[in-house]
């Protein structure tokens, strides 16, 4: 299958941070957290094809991705010490991909398709749930101020202005 038939058949709408995404599931255990009454997890479809980028922002939950299908997705993170680091989602363990991993909370992350003509499907877990509220979609200037010997991936990763 190709993305359209994924985006058609999984019912995924656009994503605000960019791609394509359905929620899946929330547990209907609700527990009072630092930021609010939150489920104990949520989980999303999500669908991001080459050429197009899942903007940098954060959360304030862990967020747990689990790769489906397609080619390898790049997670791209800047960790509140401001350590850059990647991590490939994907089934080709040989070449050091990871079929799933967790950003934690309070790193601000993107990610991309790095092969041409493709896409990337995946799952992600949030835990607490996922809120909206929780949200943080950065842009150009507010990143580069903060982390500016990021400059470079910063300006791929983010939108000039929110």
């Amino acid at each position: 299958m190709d993305a359209q038939n994924f985006i058609d058949q999984l019912q995924l709408e656009p994503h605000p941070e960019g791609g394509y995404y359905k929620p899946t599931y929330a547990s209907e255990k609700v527990e009072r957290f630092a930021q609010g009454d939150r489920s104990l997890y949520t989980s999303i479809y999500f669908l991001l094809r080459s050429g197009e980028v899942s903007h940098f922002h954060r959360l304030q939950s862990d967020e747990l991705w689990y790769f489906h299908a397609g080619s390898s997705l790049t997670i791209h993170m800047i960790y509140p010490d401001g350590k850059y680091e990647e991590v490939k989602l994907g089934l080709h363990v040989d070449k050091g991909e990871v079929p799933q991993f967790v950003v934690p909370r309070h790193t601000i992350f993107g990610s991309s398709v790095q092969e041409e003509d493709t896409f990337s499907l995946v799952g992600c877990m949030v835990s607490p749930g996922f809120d909206f509220e929780d949200f943080e979609l950065f842009s150009q200037d507010e990143l580069v101020k903060e982390y500016p010997q990021h400059e470079e991936i910063i300006r791929k990763m983010t939108y000039l202005q929110k």
